[in-house]
């Protein structure tokens, strides 16, 4: 795996701008939505002006739109990077096979983002736990019962798709950065966010003593 990655990594041109850009996005994104994220739990710096439930859909806004630039970012990236996989140069099959797995890894992955989207709605999808905003119980239902992250499996999916249709070794690697920052991001956000509802349970049961 590793010499897989290393080979795919080895004809990418890291130095056009383009990509540099599309780096530079996928890395900010969860680190600008986790620090803001904790500020407001900790300072309440947005909800102070708003309120939570419009604090929230800001957050929302922000988020979703720096999303469609990383997407813009990535594509660009693509388009600009010269190097294929050499089997797009061999076999018309072959070539049919890579872009189906493509088309199916990005329906895959949409089902699984637009699903999760619908289960836990704006606020339990955009960190609405940290405005106070708590689900009353844990969404167990698809595609929750699937897989734990659905939205970040399923970004990740959507990025491998367009590699895997366009054939760029660029793609395998941007799709493996997205897919180490979301499990770096889950390092923090699991453990805080379970601290959240534990706290809360705590207040609760301290109010009804």
């Amino acid at each position: 795996m590793s010499t897989f990655i290393e080979r795919v990594i080895s004809t990418v041109d890291i130095s056009r701008p383009s990509f540099q850009k599309s780096m530079t996005t996928i890395i900010f994104n969860p680190l600008f939505w986790n620090l803001v994220a904790r500020d407001e739990y900790k300072k309440k710096s947005i909800s102070r002006f708003l309120g939570p439930k419009y604090g929230c859909y800001l957050l929302a806004l922000v988020i979703f739109s720096l999303g469609i630039v990383r997407d813009i970012f990535y594509h660009e990236a693509l388009a600009e990077q010269l190097a294929i996989w050499e089997v797009f140069s061999i076999d018309k099959n072959v070539i049919l096979l890579l872009k189906t797995i493509g088309v199916l890894l990005f329906a895959s992955g949409n089902i699984l983002v637009l699903s999760s989207m619908w289960a836990l709605g704006v606020t339990g999808t955009y960190l609405g736990d940290y405005f106070g905003i708590l689900m009353k119980e844990r969404v167990s239902g698809f595609p929750f019962n699937i897989c734990d992250n659905p939205m970040y499996t399923g970004s990740t999916m959507s990025f491998a798709a367009y590699a895997f249709w366009s054939g760029k070794p660029a793609g395998i690697t941007l799709a493996y950065l997205v897919h180490s920052l979301y499990k770096i991001a889950l390092v923090f956000e699991e453990p805080f966010t379970a601290d959240i509802y534990k706290n809360a349970e705590a207040k609760k049961g301290a109010k009804d003593e």
